[in-house]
């Protein structure tokens, strides 16, 4: 899509729903941005918020969900919502991360093992004040949804060792956590979108990608891939927000049912995603060779150190380190 066709789209989208939100003088309509396909957990969140929130408030609040990137890719969507075009999003936390930098705590290597851990770790002080940090931004952060967690997907064979992955070309997502881990594994992280992963995988132009269960398997890259290894080395979450623009234009009644519909919301995201980790493996397992990297944390020591490095002087990304290793402690996991 041209820049002005999608331009021009998201006028068009935008005069619609200003259009139908004039049928009530008392109704709200809220629009919503995600990158993520219809299928994805992210968009399937979205539209029970949507849906929740209507129920709650009795229509008085509802929300057009636009999937797909839709109305712009990531940074566009921003865009929009600090501008007060868009009013509500579930961004990723790597582009969030590039806006507010202690985001990057979430994308410690190895410390959460699972989605249940993740989200666990979205109840600590630490996690509240990133979500608080994105005032400064003109955002308001309501929480945190979760994909699965990051493995590591080859066109041929899987990864027993750092020499699997020398010289090899793994498609990233492209921010500076994920960036800084890939390089110092040797391997040559290459950023491509989403879109274009099974053609590159297809034509040999990447080795392999550093994804989630539920994006390999919604995007079928299985066939096109070989082996799948199974590390956990990261979690990679979302951040549901709205613009502060449309916050400071609800009454305190509707900010309190939007905030509690979406806890209910992302509660539920990360129970269907357990769920869905459950069915993607098995559809792998019988797709594909899946095995899972012993010592993996050991295996990228190096790696690791190089993260710790690049963002462990930040206050806010120890404290929610500290905080999410209490957490750990006290459940024994």
């Amino acid at each position: 899509m041209t820049i002005f066709k999608k331009s021009a789209f998201v006028a068009a989208a935008v005069a619609a729903c200003s259009f139908l939100g004039l049928g009530s003088a008392s109704a709200t309509e809220l629009k919503m941005g995600l990158i993520t396909p219809p299928a994805h957990v992210w968009t399937k969140a979205a539209q029970r918020f949507a849906d929740t929130l209507k129920e709650r408030s009795g229509g008085e609040l509802t929300v057009v969900i636009f999937p797909g990137g839709q109305l712009g890719n990531e940074p566009e969507m921003f865009q929009q919502m600090q501008a007060g075009l868009l009013d509500m999003g579930f961004m990723t936390g790597a582009l969030t991360s590039l806006r507010e930098p202690s985001i990057q705590a979430w994308f410690t290597p190895f410390l959460f093992s699972s989605v249940e851990q993740a989200a666990a770790a979205a109840k600590t002080p630490a996690a509240r004040q990133m979500l608080d940090n994105l005032d400064k931004i003109g955002l308001k952060g309501l929480g945190y949804s979760f994909a699965g967690m990051r493995h590591i997907l080859k066109r041929e064979g899987t990864v027993g060792s750092l020499a699997d992955l020398k010289g090899q070309k793994i498609r990233i997502v492209p921010f500076p956590a994920m960036k800084v881990w890939w390089e110092a594994t040797g391997a040559v992280p290459t950023p491509v979108q989403l879109p274009d992963i099974y053609q590159a995988l297809q034509n040999g132009l990447l080795d392999g990608v550093d994804i989630d269960l539920d994006a390999l398997v919604g995007s079928k890259f299985h066939e096109v891939a070989k082996g799948l290894t199974l590390t956990s080395h990261m979690a990679f979450p979302a951040v549901a927000m709205i613009g502060n623009q449309r916050w400071a234009a609800l009454t305190p009644e509707q900010r309190t049912l939007i905030a509690s519909t979406m806890d209910d919301t992302l509660a539920w995201a990360t129970a269907e995603q357990v769920e869905a980790e459950k069915r993607n493996l098995a559809t792998l397992k019988a797709a594909i060779t899946v095995e899972a990297l012993d010592s993996a944390e050991a295996t990228f020591a190096d790696a690791n150190a190089a993260y710790k490095k690049a963002f462990g002087s930040n206050p806010l990304i120890e404290a929610f380190q500290t905080q999410t290793f209490q957490i750990q402690a006290k459940a024994g996991n």
